[in-house]
């Protein structure tokens, strides 16, 4: 059913893993699901057998009846959303059971979203202290027409979980991304919060830092798919009587992607492995002390790697890359969606330049190495 390419011999976290998001994914998602969800149908089929597999609490806490596996046993999850442009809110929902879990909120087994107050969210708390409320109007909340709650981020520290449907303090505006994906508006006037509770997690905006470690993932996995494509049309494309692929300009182009490919890779995994869980005791606070220098510096570089890739897959691609009827578009959309999702590049190497900055010049070497500033 597939259109995806080959994978390039994609490295990941978890072989068992790996095997098994393959297998979901290539045998259920094709162009027509992805056309559909774009259309704004969202495939309850395939979401009640990602469901039945575990993955939505692959990150949550076993008190909470999840799985509670690491960031780098759930990357070939994320990796595989953009590899095959999966078109549902599982990146969201994982790590929405993850914070709600330590947290201690009660999950199901329904998609769930993610804000952050602030980072351009005009959010604040309403309401009495037994009865905590939000007004306000929350952009670009991914997958939110879809979503039966969200889990929302408060800048005083703690977490809250807003209910979506059937609240009466919840409007819902309909926006998409750049990839076609919802990416909705959503106006609160003294939405009542269903809970909250203290971040469980040593991590400020853990939702827009974790967010941005899920994206650099899915990232990757689009970057894979769209490399894949390139390199199998330049061995393809015959023009004057050879394949496009032996002119060295196309082939240092491939190559320079390539490059950029292979450390967004490394860059997501070392992100991963550095990212907080929910431990597999379910006990203690889990360690963040490198977590945000590892999600801004994956960030950055996925970013990057995202802006030159793109424009180099349409290259080989020429004009037929640009028709919506090749599939390249899913990958490359995603791409340019994503970069600008939960922070771009931009703002990521803005916030590590601030950083760098503050911890002076005699300072800077023993940071990096720590990978905390």
């Amino acid at each position: 059913m597939t259109d995806a390419p080959q994978a390039l011999g994609a490295v990941t976290g978890d072989s068992l893993i790996d095997d098994s998001v393959a297998r979901l994914f290539a045998e259920q998602v094709d162009t027509a699901m992805r056309q559909r969800t774009e259309a704004g149908l969202l495939d309850a089929g395939l979401w009640r057998r990602v469901t039945d597999s575990g993955l939505p609490l692959l990150l949550a806490s076993e008190a909470a009846g999840g799985f509670a596996q690491s960031w780098s046993a759930a990357y070939p999850v994320l990796r595989g959303l953009g590899y095959w442009q999966v078109p549902l809110p599982l990146a969201e929902t994982m790590l929405a059971a993850l914070l709600a879990s330590r947290a201690g909120f009660e999950l199901d087994a329904e998609p769930l979203t993610l804000i952050e107050q602030g980072q351009g969210n005009q959010l604040a708390l309403t309401g009495s202290a037994g009865a905590p409320s939000l007004s306000g109007v929350a952009h670009a909340v991914p997958w939110a027409r879809h979503a039966r709650a969200a889990l929302v981020s408060l800048t005083d520290g703690r977490l809250a979980l807003l209910d979506l449907q059937q609240n009466p303090g919840v409007t819902l505006q309909p926006r998409n991304n750049h990839a076609g994906l919802p990416s909705d508006t959503l106006r609160l006037d003294h939405a009542r919060l269903r809970a909250v509770a203290p971040n469980p997690l040593a991590l400020t905006r853990p939702v827009w830092t974790l967010g941005a470690l899920a994206r650099s993932a899915m990232m990757v996995g689009a970057l894979e798919a769209a490399l894949a494509h390139a390199v199998r049309y330049a061995g393809d494309r015959v023009q004057f009587g050879k394949p496009i692929g032996k002119n060295q300009a196309i082939q240092q182009n491939l190559a320079l992607m390539a490059g950029d490919v292979a450390a967004a890779r490394v860059a997501a995994l070392v992100a991963a492995a550095d990212a907080p869980d929910a431990g597999l005791s379910d006990t203690g606070a889990p360690d963040c002390s490198a977590a945000w220098f590892s999600t801004a510096v994956a960030k950055v570089r996925c970013g990057e790697a995202a802006s030159r890739g793109t424009a180099i897959a349409h290259q080989v691609f020429g004009a037929i890359g640009f028709t919506h009827e090749h599939p390249l578009h899913f990958a490359t959309r995603r791409l340019w969606a994503w970069r600008e999702e939960f922070g771009s590049d931009a703002d990521w190497a803005a916030e590590l330049g601030r950083a760098a900055i503050q911890s002076r010049a005699s300072g800077f070497w023993p940071a990096l190495t720590r990978k905390q500033f």
